[in-house]
């Protein structure tokens, strides 16, 4: 369900308008008329602080808002805590940015309500730090009337980063109502914005302040490693309980029918996916990957199909697909000295700010042997084509060294081998020559590429045999791991109604 945000409280707007004109009464006038505003102030405090607590008197116990100050869409960890929540019979309002559609099953959810927000912008002249400043306030208020028109939940559950100003207000706004923060750390914010500026720059240090200064207020905290975890509790004083990211259960294995049906539509508007040549126009439906028997309607694999590869970004500076791209330019190579690699598909999938900025450097690459598109999938087909791909990589490499990356997760749900760019603590999810792959560089990317294709689409090899150990070592889903690590804090940090 979703829900618009509702324009004002007149019991809030004129509790503060009384507020603003008694500091300026207090202002101007002599020290004898001092208490009439002082006591106005106190009076409209108490109203504030009165309506905030009464606001859906009884309804507190079982409700719980869940913050995303971003795109809700592309917060796939958020979306399972309120479906989580919603399964537990949590009332939840899930607030945030409405840019990219949400799960189905988000939205189909009668115990979620979605309350948009709008992505405000700072002042768009002058400095830099004048654009952020604004930024930061208009935000502020953004947040805090959009929360207050929500019904008092027990608990406020907030992503961070960003938590410049989100921390701080919900904070405030737990306080006022008498509910929990509970703060899930995926990052630190700091870090992520020491990647456009120097460490010393302004900025970064007052991030940095501000997350040590806010970040212990809250009342529970939730990390997704455990190397984020000792380091919260040594550097910060945070004692946080690690729940690692866990694949929910759309994340298997495509069956070869769904597989054929997606890569018919992907076909409509990617050439890649389409037969090429003279294979083009015989009988059935056909891809570059499967065709259906025109008798019996049975869908097979191509005998000779490219490799299907795939990597998930969000466009940002903390991934380097320069290095990807290198390692391609290399594998295109070696297949052209026939070194018997198959013909390779290259998808990468997700939105971002140097998505442009790498579209034009595959653009201006000569491969015949490698093709690459860059499409963003619906939250339904992203699984599936997960589930259909014979390799992933992944290029994420964390500001702070210290969180791990999702995709990784999703792929390791659907039995999808992976090689991933080394990090410190990257060990904790994918282990060399068990799991997986990791690299350091392009060229040692590129010789994992061609040591996994060899030979490739027969059967066996390394590639199979990671994805045989994927299937006999399945971990936990998203929702046992939830139930089992985060129910027990909710329940038992409920307040009364």
């Amino acid at each position: 369900m979703a829900a618009p945000v509702l324009s004002t409280s007149l019991v809030v707007v004129s509790s503060l308008i009384a507020a603003c004109l008694s500091v300026f009464y207090l202002i101007s006038c002599s020290s004898t008329c001092h208490l009439v505003p002082l006591s106005a102030l106190a009076v409209c405090g108490l109203v504030f602080c009165g309506y905030l607590r009464w606001r859906g008197p009884g309804t507190a116990e079982r409700r719980v808002c869940v913050v995303v100050v971003g795109d809700i869409g592309r917060s796939p960890r958020m979306q399972y805590h309120a479906l989580s929540l919603s399964r537990h019979g949590y009332q939840v309002d899930l607030v945030g940015f409405l840019g990219t559609k949400p799960h189905n099953e988000v939205l189909n959810e009668e115990r979620i309500t979605i309350t948009a927000m709008a992505d405000v912008k700072g002042v768009q002249v002058g400095p830099l730090i004048v654009s952020y400043v604004t930024k930061v306030i208009a935000q502020s208020v953004q947040i805090l009337v959009t929360l207050m028109e929500t019904r008092r939940p027990s608990h406020i559950l907030l992503q961070n980063p960003p938590g410049l100003p989100s921390m701080a207000v919900c904070w405030l706004l737990c306080l006022l109502r008498g509910s929990r923060l509970v703060v899930d750390w995926h990052n630190y914010g700091f870090t992520i914005l020491a990647l456009a500026h120097p460490h010393t720059h302004p900025l970064v240090r007052l991030a940095q302040w501000y997350e040590r200064a806010v970040g212990p207020l809250a009342a529970l905290h939730l990390c997704v490693s455990e190397a984020m975890k000792e380091d919260l509790q040594e550097n910060w004083g945070i004692r946080a309980t690690t729940l690692y990211d866990r694949p929910p259960a759309i994340f298997k294995e495509t069956p070869l029918e769904l597989r054929h049906q997606l890569f018919l539509r992907l076909a409509q508007t990617l050439p890649s996916f389409r037969t090429r040549g003279e294979e083009a126009g015989g009988a059935g439906e056909r891809t570059a990957f499967t065709l259906r028997d025109p008798l019996d309607q049975s869908v097979t694999w191509r005998p000779h199909r490219p490799a299907l590869l795939i990597s998930s970004t969000s466009w940002t500076e903390d991934e380097d697909f320069s290095v990807l791209l290198k390692a391609l330019e290399e594998y295109e190579r070696c297949v052209g000295e026939g070194r018997g690699l198959p013909a390779l598909v290259c998808v990468i999938t997700g939105k971002g700010p140097q998505k442009e900025y790498y579209k034009k450097l595959i653009d201006g690459l000569h491969l015949e042997h490698v093709q690459i598109c860059t499409p963003w999938l619906e939250a339904e087909d992203y699984p599936t084509l997960l589930g259909s791909a014979d390799l992933g990589v992944c290029l994420h490499r964390s500001s702070s060294g210290l969180d791990l990356p999702m995709k990784v997760v999703d792929m390791f749900g659907c039995c999808l081998p992976v090689c991933a760019i080394h990090y410190n603590c990257l060990s904790e999810l994918v282990k060399h020559e068990e799991n997986g792959l990791v690299f350091r560089d392009s060229q040692e990317l590129a010789s994992q590429l061609q040591a996994l294709l060899s030979g490739f689409p027969r059967a066996g090899g390394r590639l199979e045999d990671f994805r045989r150990s994927l299937q006999t070592s399945r971990g936990q889903r998203w929702d046992d791991n939830w139930t089992q690590t985060v129910l027990p804090l909710i329940t038992m940090t409920t307040p009364s109604p």
